[in-house]
């Protein structure tokens, strides 16, 4: 493992990375001059002090948004448009470095990172093409007495929450359908990884995004923040992605000024393999939707179904894969899973496994946290876990895949289907017809069919029951930062 000093590592980066408050196109100081330190989950050690935002510091960024908004909104959809595009190509040009940063703040091997740095920019590519093409209507009253004229204009100020998990890619694929629209927006991002997000403040603003049109927050008073600025009437739309738990009081918030709200929340995705599923590529499969992101992603397969009749082929081929990947510092090369981001995320996880232990499943490989440095926990198969375990319940978020048999197709899609979630799913069969069925009665947003990457800008990203409200990507994700005014009207 490397021993280079973290705070060398970002210094030696060849990208511009602000660690203050980015308010009205400007690096400024905390209100109180209060700064936090954000570490590298590698080695625990600190790799910089980031300004932590007062409510004072986000009501300032409100007065930048709201000034800036006027202009922003009247700018010619191809000007937002040429932009956003602008920016795509500064990531794209950037995108080892920004690999790196997210590696060094989030703890995820490179080839991760670099996934997530291509993702997250074509975001704004997608977006430079819908801001030209947000298209409304014009019809004739039943009636025949009017038009019904109807158009889409900018919702307003945005207030956006992003997680640690995508420190790019989540705030991309909220900022570029919000500029594209004409909104104005302030970033509050994790503080795991607020690097991430005043990098991309600083990209933008060279790519010719005006002062205030995007102000970034860090803060560890993420709650009286948010609070705060729900509660100011300039703010009218809050855009959330995280837990459902914080996500439910985010709602409750917002419900007292009655803001627009779309939150993308937790998930338990369930893996089904079917009888007829060709195991290889199920195996394939599960190795990608399991361990995108080293497991920590709201669409990581958290439980696996598998028919009883290839159950045992696809454990020990599934084990077999596990056991060896290399586990170490993201920013190796040799490295295929990095570190958890945090103590809590790596002890929740030691808590889930530890309990489906205790309650009859076996490790077939993995199982205990090593006694090193970092937040590393190593890729980790359990079998026989019973239907009543604990880590069926819930968001492992880590490299952990607990495999459950059965018999009969309805009887997995019931288990899949018991719980609050439902963001996406994973199906694998040979049997298009018995997939499509079987697609059709998961109650989860999305579904990847024989596919273990569901994830596109130009599809619509979201989820039903407890896992969220609205979509993200695809034409729905530029509607929801539009409100639709209908101007009935004679000729």
């Amino acid at each position: 493992m490397t021993t280079t000093p973290p705070e060398a590592k970002l210094g030696s980066l060849n990208l511009s990375v602000p660690t203050g408050l980015w308010i009205g196109g400007q690096e400024t100081d905390a209100s109180d001059g209060g700064r936090f330190d954000v570490l590298d989950p590698a080695t625990a050690l600190p790799i910089a002090k980031v300004a932590s935002a007062t409510v004072e510091d986000g009501l300032a960024a409100v007065d930048a948004a709201e000034a800036a908004a006027a202009g922003w909104r009247a700018a010619a959809p191809r000007a937002r448009a040429e932009i956003l595009r602008k920016t795509f190509e500064l990531m794209t040009e950037r995108a080892e470095e920004l690999a790196k940063l997210i590696t060094l703040e989030n703890g995820k091997a490179l080839p991760d990172a670099r996934g997530e740095v291509a993702y997250a920019a074509e975001f704004f590519r997608w977006y430079s093409e819908e801001a030209v093409r947000i298209q409304g209507s014009v019809e004739t009253a039943p009636a025949g007495t009017n038009r019904i004229l109807v158009i889409h204009q900018p919702v307003g100020v945005c207030l956006l929450i992003t997680p640690w998990n995508f420190p790019a890619a989540m705030a991309t694929r909220k900022i570029g359908p919000a500029l594209a629209a004409g909104c104005t927006v302030i970033l509050k991002p994790a503080s795991e990884t607020p690097l991430t997000a005043l990098a991309m403040a600083a990209i933008l603003a060279e790519a010719g995004v005006p002062d205030g049109v995007v102000n970034v927050i860090p803060s560890r008073r993420s709650g009286a923040i948010a609070s705060a600025l729900l509660a100011d009437d300039r703010v009218r739309k809050v855009s959330f992605t995280g837990s459902t738990e914080v996500g439910r009081t985010l709602l409750a918030e917002s419900a007292k000024t009655v803001v627009n709200a779309s939150m993308e929340l937790g998930g338990n995705a369930p893996f089904l393999v079917l009888r007829d599923a060709d195991v290889d590529a199920a195996v394939a499969g599960a190795m990608i939707a399991k361990l995108r992101n080293g497991g920590e992603a709201c669409t990581a397969a958290n439980r696996f179904y598998v028919h009883s009749s290839v159950a045992s082929e696809f454990s020990e081929k599934l084990a077999k894969e596990f056991a060896e990947l290399t586990v170490g510092p993201g920013l190796e090369e040799s490295t295929q899973i990095g570190p958890l981001v945090n103590k809590d995320s790596r002890e929740k996880v030691v808590s889930l496994v530890d309990g489906a232990l205790a309650q009859g499943a076996r490790a077939l490989t993995g199982g205990a946290a090593p006694d090193t440095e970092g937040f590393f926990y190593p890729p980790t198969v359990l079998a026989d876990v019973p239907s009543a375990a604990d880590i069926l319940t819930e968001e492992i978020f880590g490299p952990v895949a607990p495999i459950v048999v059965f018999d009969d197709v309805q009887e997995a899609i019931a288990a899949a289907n018991h719980t609050e979630y439902g963001l996406v799913s994973y199906v694998y069969t040979n049997d298009l017809a018995e997939g499509l069925r079987v697609s059709e009665a998961l109650e989860y947003g999305m579904v990847g069919l024989n596919r273990p990457v569901v994830s596109d800008p130009a599809a619509p990203f979201g989820g039903v029951k407890q896992s969220g409200l609205g979509r993200e990507g695809g034409h729905e994700g530029v509607l929801d930062y539009t409100e639709s005014k209908y101007i009935a009207v004679s000729w």
